[in-house]
């Protein structure tokens, strides 16, 4: 086909999309088909007309229908195999017919799996499949059963990918922009010219429908739009499977679909880390965290556009296979700092545990200097027997004080016996936190008090629950009450002293 083909596919697409949408809204606006923010995690206040996805739907169908219809008529030979195009047609249309059920009277996400997997099923059946992919499978071809899985797994993965990045005005149908416009490149750089002409109608579709959808936006795709989008996408990008049959034939559609499946796979992973149904709704969305951070609507669409931008490049660049390890590389470390900026609770918990993992041995290593202190609290007969093994226990730990003191029934509730200890280099007073822990001896009497101090600025490498079990204050408890005939003595050593000086910590 020639360029000028492509052109009049995507001007007459656009066209048409802009008249649609005007029409749909005034039309929905008239009849009272206006949705109000049903809940706070949305970011509109204002009722505003959800069926834009009409339009969009179409004004690609026409255009792609009309060109194949008149082709013949101008003696062009055909554009796009009847069955093809039937084949396409018919499992859009049912996905569009779900997506607009949804916005009308709203679907159960049990339901909208199935029905999207009976469109992936269709799809493998008509041709569009995942055949090889040799960067997991080797050289030999997929069989039909693990074909069809991934297939329907990719249908259904890129169609709800861009349903949930479906949150601020343009930001969805932008996106599909951006990588309708890669994978229009990729095709017709891969002589495919029926998909690229199917790719150029529903670009076409989406700049008609932006006007009216960027911020403030007069109407939103709905359900019925992004659906619709996000399936075609997945299909268009099917073939480019069977063109290259290298990393680069899984790349290229994972690159242009970028920012949708970067926000599909953050949602999903801070839900599970969080605890949360994996399909709730929220406002913890790449978008969200963007205003969140102080961007306004309209400057977090637009930074999200550069993301796009820059996806759609790296896609392209992935095409010579030379350059696609290094490509991946600066991806991967790109979306790792996009990602720490944006602050996920979730995540930066995971990289807490990750560094907990790694510093498993100094815990361990903590753990044994208390339990080991328990042991030997058994053995102790004096005062200075108990100072010497909680020294030194305390000294291996992360603790940087602790105070201990000794109750006696007789005293009327006073503490008698008590010391404390300072880590020699925590440099004076500081900001801390602490934990007290009563001593209950083994006959059940209430012996005393233990009190850690920690220091604000270092994470604690030990288990807490080793300085509070019984296994070492009990053992406490009883060597403070067979040393309690001793008076409290004024110590010498570095760091002890009795329990009338200045407090260890502030």
């Amino acid at each position: 086909m020639h360029g000028l083909s492509y052109l009049a596919i995507f001007g007459s697409a656009m066209l048409l999309s802009l008249l649609l949408t005007r029409a749909v809204t005034r039309t929905a606006v008239r009849k009272g088909l206006i949705y109000a923010p049903p809940s706070d995690r949305h970011v509109h206040r204002q009722p505003v007309p959800r069926l834009g996805g009409i339009a969009i739907f179409l004004s690609a169908m026409a255009v792609i229908w009309g060109f194949v219809l008149l082709a013949p008529l101008a003696g062009w030979s055909q554009p796009i195999p009847t069955r093809t195009l039937a084949l396409i047609s018919a499992t859009a249309t049912l996905i569009f017919l779900l997506g607009l059920f949804d916005d009308l009277w709203s679907v159960k996400p049990r339901t909208k799996f199935a029905v999207q997997a009976i469109a992936g099923v269709l799809l493998y059946l008509g041709g569009f499949r995942v055949v090889h992919m040799h960067v997991l499978f080797g050289q030999r071809d997929l069989g039909f059963t693990v074909g069809l899985l991934i297939t329907v797994f990719w249908v259904l993965l890129i169609t709800n990918a861009f349903n949930l990045l479906d949150g601020l005005d343009g930001l969805a149908a932008g996106s599909a922009g951006f990588a309708t416009l890669t994978m229009f490149a990729v095709h017709l750089i891969n002589g495919n010219g029926p998909m690229a002409l199917t790719i150029a109608a529903i670009f076409g579709a989406i700049v008609g429908f932006l006007p009216f959808n960027f911020n403030p936006a007069k109407i939103f795709m709905g359900d019925c739009g992004s659906l619709f989008l996000g399936f075609m996408l997945s299909a268009v990008a099917l073939p480019t499977s069977q063109k290259s049959p290298t990393l680069i034939a899984v790349a290229i559609p994972l690159v242009s679909f970028g920012l949708p499946l970067l926000d599909t796979i953050l949602s999903v992973a801070r839900r599970f880390l969080s605890g949360k149904p994996l399909f709730a709704a929220d406002r913890e969305h790449i978008h969200h965290r963007l205003l969140r951070h102080g961007l306004s609507h309209r400057q977090a669409v637009l930074v999200l556009y550069v993301v796009c931008c820059g996806f759609a490049f790296f896609s392209l660049l992935i095409l010579n296979g030379a350059v696609v390890g290094a490509v991946l590389a600066v991806l991967a470390i790109g979306m790792f700092v996009f990602v720490q900026r944006l602050r996920y609770r979730e995540f930066a918990e995971l990289g807490r545990l990750a560094q907990r993992t790694m510093d498993q041995k100094q815990v361990m290593m903590n753990n044994i200097a208390i339990r080991r202190a328990g042991e030997e609290l058994l053995r102790a007969e004096d005062s200075d027997s108990i100072r010497r093994i909680l020294v030194t226990a305390f000294e291996h730990n992360e603790f940087d004080g602790f105070e201990v003191s000794y109750f006696a029934p007789a005293t009327a509730g006073a503490y008698e016996f008590a010391y404390q200890w300072e880590r020699a280099n925590t440099g004076g007073p500081m900001k801390c936190w602490s934990v007290q822990v009563d001593l209950v001896a083994s006959n059940r009497e209430p012996r005393g008090r233990l009190t850690a101090y920690k220091s604000l600025s270092l994470p604690l490498k030990m288990d807490i629950n080793c300085l509070t079990s019984p296994e070492f204050t009990t053992p406490l408890a009883d060597a403070l009450e067979r040393a309690f005939h001793e008076p409290a003595a004024s110590y010498d050593e570095p760091g002890l002293a009795s329990l009338e000086a200045s407090p260890v910590v502030q």
